[in-house]
């Protein structure tokens, strides 16, 4: 982002000038529409991983004989 001996005023103007760099770039109204905007796609990748991690978990269950799981369970002491 800048050299090591920026300060934190210095860092601060960079950033928002990064920031309405990139919401000129991309036609926002405001650099709260770009966050808003930027925090949705990350939300929504986050939700794709979960998913497909969740789908690979369902394929090993996929091939669970069920009956053979409930007679196990009836072992259970709990």
């Amino acid at each position: 982002m800048g050299s090591p001996n920026m300060t934190s005023v210095s860092v601060s103007f960079d950033v928002r000038r990064q920031l309405n760099s990139m919401r000129a770039l991309g036609n926002y109204e405001s650099v709260d529409t770009l966050l808003l905007h930027l925090l949705k796609e990350y939300r929504l990748n986050q939700i794709k991983r979960d998913s497909e991690s969740l789908q690979e978990s369902l394929k090993t269950i996929e091939n669970t004989n069920v009956n053979d799981l409930i007679a196990k369970l009836d072992l259970s002491p709990f």
